[in-house]
């Protein structure tokens, strides 16, 4: 049945830039597929403010009074990017038919949304949005981020190559993702794991307009560990790079016993000695670093603690029209 609502899920986090364009373009497209038919014209767009600390949540009140299709939900201090989705998802699944997650700079290209309706119409309850090829990236970002999928295939977790966070879900498929209550998410895993029909789409993934990505190093690297092992205990993985720093130490002692080998300086049972104690540590600490990552999320798990606490909510005209099914 066509003419339902579609909502779209934007998190933002430090957005300014980038939020002025990004909203004219998301309404232009929520106007282009209401035309079309395609979806209903009490269709709208969600803003999740994950606990900016610029003009954000001021830009999307401006919007929200200036056009009823905004809507906005303030988180009550930076709870990451996955929380911060899934609070969207929440809100929206009270009235929406089907849910698109997008990230706020639009690198990901909005038009295909019209396509991943289609798929919608056609039977399926959850449409991904697949890159093409990673030619806009870095060479390191683009290695590691193969590396990592293929790493995670290697571990058996489920999930889509080259797919984010860029996605359509039908009512049903984010009702049943609400169900899985743990608190370490990677909703890259967990969507695969529903089980309803999927398609994708492809596209090529453009350059930033404005503003810096919300993405540095640091927290790509910790992304990816919270995707294999669920999230991150910073203390246990100092251990881990302690562990990783003695065995570094063991491998340099090693090319120095060699050096002096040749050299003619050696010690007798000197390098056989400390070499054994450095690799022997090194690899226990990088064992009791892995074991406790998983330690660690077993003890934020039980705590059950509430992912976000939202601040504020903007008006939602669309709480007073008939919610989906």
């Amino acid at each position: 049945m066509k003419n339902e609502i579609l909502s779209i899920v934007v998190p933002c986090y430090n957005e300014q830039e980038v939020l002025p364009s990004t909203n004219e373009r998301l309404l232009t497209l929520l106007s282009d597929m209401s035309a079309s038919g395609l979806v209903s014209a009490q269709s709208r767009i969600v803003y999740v403010d994950d606990g900016s600390r610029d003009a954000t949540w001021s830009l999307i009140e401006q919007y929200a009074a200036a056009d009823q299709r905004v809507t906005g939900v303030k988180l009550a201090g930076n709870v990451g990017h996955q929380n911060a989705l899934l609070a969207g998802l929440e809100h929206a699944s009270g009235y929406a038919h089907m849910i698109v997650t997008i990230d706020a700079d639009l690198q990901d290209d909005a038009t295909l949304m019209a396509t991943m309706v289609e798929r919608y119409h056609e039977g399926c309850d959850i449409v991904y949005g697949v890159r093409r090829e990673r030619k806009s990236d870095t060479w390191f970002k683009r290695t590691t981020a193969l590396a990592f999928y293929s790493l995670m295939r290697r571990l058996g977790v489920k999930s889509v190559y080259n797919h984010a966070d860029y996605r359509l879900m039908s009512n049903r498929a984010v009702r049943q993702l609400l169900r899985y209550r743990e608190r370490n998410l990677f909703l890259r895993g967990m969507v695969p794991l529903l089980g309803y029909k999927t398609a994708e789409v492809l596209y090529d993934r453009v350059e930033r307009s404005a503003g810096e990505s919300k993405y540095p190093l640091s927290k790509m690297l910790s992304f990816a560990v919270d995707g294999i092992t669920s999230f991150s205990i910073k203390p246990v993985r100092m251990v881990l790079t302690l562990g990783i720093l003695f065995t570094i130490i063991a491998l340099g002692i090693l090319v120095y016993a060699l050096v002096a080998y040749f050299s003619h300086r050696t010690v007798s049972g000197w390098t056989s000695m400390i070499l054994s104690l450095w690799f022997i540590g090194g690899c226990v600490l990088i064992g009791l670093g892995i074991v406790g990552e998983y330690i660690g999320k077993i003890y934020i798990e039980v705590k059950d603690r509430p992912r976000y606490n939202v601040e504020k909510t903007l008006p939602d005209h669309a709480d007073k029209q008939e919610g989906a099914a």
